[in-house]
């Protein structure tokens, strides 16, 4: 279960890596959230590195074949603060459940998963 969980995820970190490094603002809007200043776009451009270099990561994880404990538990600190900032904003009223509700389910799942693949064994520490 946890090779294809992490291409699933490397995919998904790459997807939002050229979203957010090609089409920043763009993005903002299809997700159904407030489109940001162009200015943002510089900040948001930064957060794409992150993606790109987690989306390489986890490419490489599920290729490896002693997967990394650390990188695998660090990816599902991501996801579960990902799924807590989605209840958070939704909870609030602050950003609609219909926008939220795919990451959140993604994030959800993600978690789930690399949480009882860390359970096994095969890995190695760092």
């Amino acid at each position: 279960m946890l090779k294809p969980l992490l291409w699933i995820i490397a995919a998904s970190q790459l997807v939002l890596a050229a979203l957010t490094l090609f089409t920043p603002l763009q993005f903002f809007g299809w997700m159904g959230l407030t489109v940001p200043a162009a200015d943002n776009g510089y900040m948001i451009g930064m957060l794409g590195a992150r993606f790109l270099a987690y989306g390489i990561g986890m490419a490489m994880l599920a290729r490896s074949a002693q997967p990394s404990r650390f990188w695998i538990a660090n990816m599902a600190l991501i996801q579960a603060v990902d799924l807590g900032l989605a209840l958070v904003y939704v909870g609030l009223g602050l950003v609609p459940l219909a926008v939220a509700a795919f990451p959140a389910m993604n994030a959800a799942l993600f978690t789930a998963g690399l949480l009882w693949c860390l359970r096994g064994a095969g890995l190695r520490a760092a």
